[in-house]
């Protein structure tokens, strides 16, 4: 197999050891895009967790011996009356210096379990981490992700579809001014998003100067126009200042699809985007790859078993697919935020 490296419209084709993977008019446009998303764990794996919770990460979260903790971070928006509450969840590395603080973006699934534990994961790494749950105060009784879950089985994204680009701009800009001012931080920024998350991690590029990077996973750049064509908006991205590096899904043309055409855009503006593709690896390989070894199962006759075996195999098949690309991913993205 190959890892495809793509950067500023030069192509790059690496050998390696196998490696897989798996405005608000605009942004209603962009919605299906972004949230019409095949995940690799749910697509493959046999009695996946929902989307929101998993329960083998909130074991490893419940292990870990980092200090976590929710907050409440209140800001007023640009012309608003009222204050707004969000609620974040952060982790603390166990260093003895100042680390740098990384805004985490969760997927079109809300604040899920996985996204807890991810967090964990980048604490682990040596670095403050913090996840805002983007539809804080969207639920009928005035809570976040799980409250919104009690309205229905598509709450969760319907919710997030109608969440106003400037408010999730704001949201995060209060989450990053508090993140840096905490006395274990130094300062510095990044973002990471994943799924619809990744998609607003490079549109908070274009919004937040300060950054010090945008880690991309799977997500969408900045888009205009209407579909099919949804161009690139090269009048967003031409106020990004950190460098962006992209993971993506060798079998994710919906995404993919929208990369060339990036590249090019990025390239004619001077701007870093650093593209990685992880060949054989689905959309979501960051949570798939996380989570455990799909099981066999047996169903007690000949013809149930064969069928049995038939699904284990191309899980087990999915599943080896998007832990070697996850486990590329995280070894490529702590090389990077070493160098922050």
């Amino acid at each position: 197999m190959t890892l495809v490296r793509r950067r500023s419209g030069v192509v790059l084709l690496v050998l390696s050891l196998s490696l897989f993977s798996g405005c608000a008019q605009v942004h209603q446009a962009t919605f299906k895009l972004r949230m019409d998303h095949n995940h690799a764990n749910s697509a493959t794996s046999p009695g996946a967790d929902s989307d929101m919770a998993q329960d083998w990460a909130k074991q490893r979260l419940a292990k870990s011996s980092r200090h976590q903790e929710w907050v409440k971070i209140k800001y007023k928006p640009v012309g608003g009356t009222r204050e707004r509450e969000v609620s974040a969840f952060v982790v603390y590395p166990e260093v003895k210096t100042k680390a740098t603080a990384i805004v985490v973006i969760h997927e079109i699934f809300g604040m899920s379990d996985w996204i807890q534990n991810l967090t964990d994961q980048l604490a682990e790494a040596g670095y403050v981490a913090i996840a805002p749950d983007l539809l804080s105060g969207m639920g009928p009784n005035g809570g976040g992700t799980r409250d919104v879950a009690t309205v229905g089985s598509t709450a969760i994204g319907v919710a997030i579809r109608d969440l106003p680009p400037a408010q999730i701009t704001a949201d995060l800009n209060a989450v990053a001014d508090y993140v840096a001012k905490l006395p274990a931080a130094n300062g510095k920024i990044a973002t990471a998003g994943f799924c619809w998350g990744g998609g607003e991690a490079f549109r908070y590029a274009t919004n937040n100067p300060g950054l010090k990077a945008a880690f991309v996973f799977y997500g969408t750049p900045p888009l205009t126009g209407q579909p099919p064509a949804l161009p690139v908006d090269k009048g967003a991205l031409a106020r990004i200042i950190a460098p962006v590096y992209g993971f993506y899904a060798g079998n994710d043309e919906r995404i993919n699809g929208t990369v060339p055409a990036t590249i090019e855009a990025m390239k004619q503006l001077n701007k870093q985007y650093d593209v990685v593709t992880y060949e054989g690896a689905g959309h979501g390989f960051m949570r798939a790859g996380d989570a455990p070894e799909p099981a066999a199962t047996a169903k007690g006759n000949a013809d149930a078993d064969k069928s049995a075996t038939d699904t284990y195999q191309k899980a087990l098949a999915s599943y080896k697919a998007n832990k070697k690309a996850r486990d590329a991913a995280w070894t490529r993205w702590k090389t990077l935020l070493a160098k922050i």
